[in-house]
């Protein structure tokens, strides 16, 4: 490994922590937008659904914008326009500033997801072993520290924009200068027929399993990140201050399963790695339903972070081993399953506990979790040009940093 790979490698982790780490500054503190703006429980989830909806179309926009633009330039310039929109929202003083922020936040976000992934998948085909884990493991960390200083501003009743002010004063210089060392790499050449598949209507057909265990991944995901705190509060009578710990408590095992996955998925391949990860979800999402308190909840979240951690990377890595040849196509086409989950996951809760329970809705993403155990055969390493079943190094240029684009 060069060092300008391995320099590549670090900035990249870092735009995963920074965005980590905004992510959960602005989902922990639903509770004290929805009170600053005075957004009732009727209009949360419209709110909720706008952000994913506009960032599936900043993903669609990216798969366009990467055939004439590197994925590191639009990460370079999507990253900072995220952070803003986030001290946006906690800015603002009307109904309007939020929707306005929230919209830049979700175009923004969608090119942000997209290109950090399309790189991550590039090093780790360049690298030849599974390092994707690695990468989620990082947002992981970010999003401790968010949802911590999170709890900080809960704590001490702070207003928002000075919870968020200190933060993006830190990330956005850090994240730019970390830019000057993305590392694009060049798709693999693959065989005619591989080539045809990825630009036609084969290339769905090929991918549909991936996007349906994205989709049950983030409806999963987003049940944790924009309802814990309310199920918490709400539900199991906890205080506003514990309310914060859930989020907190899902980002802590999920770094810990991130951390360890990617020898989990050398020494045992993917399939074994996202079956396991699916049941010890299921696990969760059954224990946080019948929880008696909050302690008990706390178990249920902590079970769903080990589980639900593995899913969305080894996805990603999957599209990869898949596309070789178009990866940055299908990473940014899968990755609009992303905000598909996230806009059926939040509405389809609020709504089911609205009607019936929030100890009831938190059975359905159980029940689709289990459903990734008939798909897991898709994260089977790909068979390539070579005759082997794993990644190989590719011998390209991958030497080219972002800088002199």
């Amino acid at each position: 490994m060069t060092d300008v790979l391995r320099r590549g490698r670090a900035s990249l982790a870092f735009s995963f922590f920074a965005q980590g780490a905004t992510f959960a500054l602005l989902v922990t503190r639903i509770p004290a937008i929805q009170d600053r703006y005075g957004v009732s429980d009727a209009l949360l989830p419209v709110f909720l659904a706008a952000v994913p909806i506009l960032a599936g179309v900043g993903s669609v926009t990216t798969e366009q914008l990467v055939k004439r633009i590197r994925p590191s330039r639009l990460l370079r310039w999507s990253q900072p326009v995220v952070l803003l929109a986030l001290l946006g929202v906690g800015a603002g003083g009307r109904m309007a500033e939020l929707a306005l922020a929230l919209a830049a936040f979700g175009l923004a976000v969608g090119a942000l997801d997209a290109s950090m992934n399309m790189l991550g998948v590039s090093l780790q085909r360049t690298y030849g072993r599974s390092i994707m884990l690695s990468f989620h493991a990082v947002y992981s960390l970010g999003g401790i520290v968010g949802a911590s200083l999170a709890w900080v501003g809960a704590h001490w009743h702070l207003a928002l924009w000075v919870s968020y002010l200190p933060v993006v004063a830190v990330l956005l210089p850090a994240a730019f200068l970390g830019s000057r060392w993305y590392v694009d790499g060049d798709a693999e050449p693959v065989e005619e027929a591989q080539g045809t598949a990825a630009g036609g209507g084969v290339v769905f057909k090929l991918l549909l399993p991936l996007c349906l265990v994205m989709t049950f991944a983030y409806i999963g995901d987003s049940t944790v990140s924009n309802w814990s705190a309310k199920y918490l509060q709400d539900v199991l009578g906890s205080s506003e201050q514990l309310a914060t710990v859930p989020y907190n408590v899902y980002m802590v095992t999920t770094l810990l399963g991130r951390a360890i996955g990617d020898f989990g998925v050398r020494r045992f391949g993917a399939v074994m790695v996202v079956r396991v990860g699916a049941l010890v979800a299921a696990l969760g999402f059954a224990v946080v339903s019948v929880a008696p308190g909050a302690w008990v909840g706390m178990l249920g979240f902590t079970l769903l972070g080990l589980g639900l951690c593995v899913l969305v990377p080894q996805t990603f890595a999957a599209a990869g081993r898949l596309f070789p040849g178009a990866s940055d196509a299908a990473i940014a086409r899968l990755n609009i399953f992303n905000y598909v989950g996230f806009l059926v996951g939040s509405p389809l809760v609020g709504a089911l506990g609205d009607a019936w329970s929030y100890r009831g809705a938190m059975l359905v993403p159980m029940v689709l979790v289990l459903v990734t155990l008939a798909y897991a055969r898709s994260f089977a390493a790909q068979p390539d040009r070579y005759g082997g079943g794993h990644e190989r190094p590719r011998t390209a240029d991958v030497g080219r940093g972002s800088n002199g684009l």
